[in-house]
């Protein structure tokens, strides 16, 4: 599966918003900017779709940035990936009307696939995927195609 940099970026600074600001603290555009390598202009582009999901709020001032609107084990995968690519928890095959055998078995395969992907995203919360990225070894629960 591929996917688009804003997926990886929003990704990214999600991670890096929910570990930087665990003590309170507001985490500067700026400083994800820095320590993560991203275009601030880009990143910003990807915080004010975050900021319109309700993923994080804004706050405004000279000592201001971002924090999340609530705990990282309350923010499903599932509302990131559809806040920064709503098409990758879509269906991914679509047969004919006039459907193969070809078409029954790629149907049959990508509807497990999608399952399991939709149900991973709706059960692994922000913190479980920090976590999991924390954990030398990457160890899941669960084996994912």
């Amino acid at each position: 599966m591929k996917v688009s940099t804003r997926v990886e970026y929003g990704l990214i600074a999600l991670a890096d918003i929910a570990i930087y600001s665990e003590e309170g603290a507001v985490v500067p555009a700026s400083d994800i900017s820095e320590r993560q390598s991203i275009s601030q202009k880009y990143l910003e582009q990807i915080l004010v779709s975050l900021k319109h999901a309700g993923l994080i709020k804004a706050h405004k001032g000279s000592g201001g940035g971002y924090t999340l609107t609530r705990s990282a084990d309350k923010i499903t995968m599932s509302e990131v990936l559809n806040t920064l690519d709503d098409s990758i928890l879509a269906d991914s095959f679509q047969r004919d009307s006039d459907s193969s055998i070809r078409d029954q078995v790629n149907l049959c395969f990508w509807n497990h696939v999608d399952a399991n992907l939709r149900e991973f995203a709706e059960t692994v919360t922000l913190a479980d995927f920090i976590a999991g990225c924390k954990n030398k070894e990457n160890v899941w629960d669960m084996y994912v195609i």
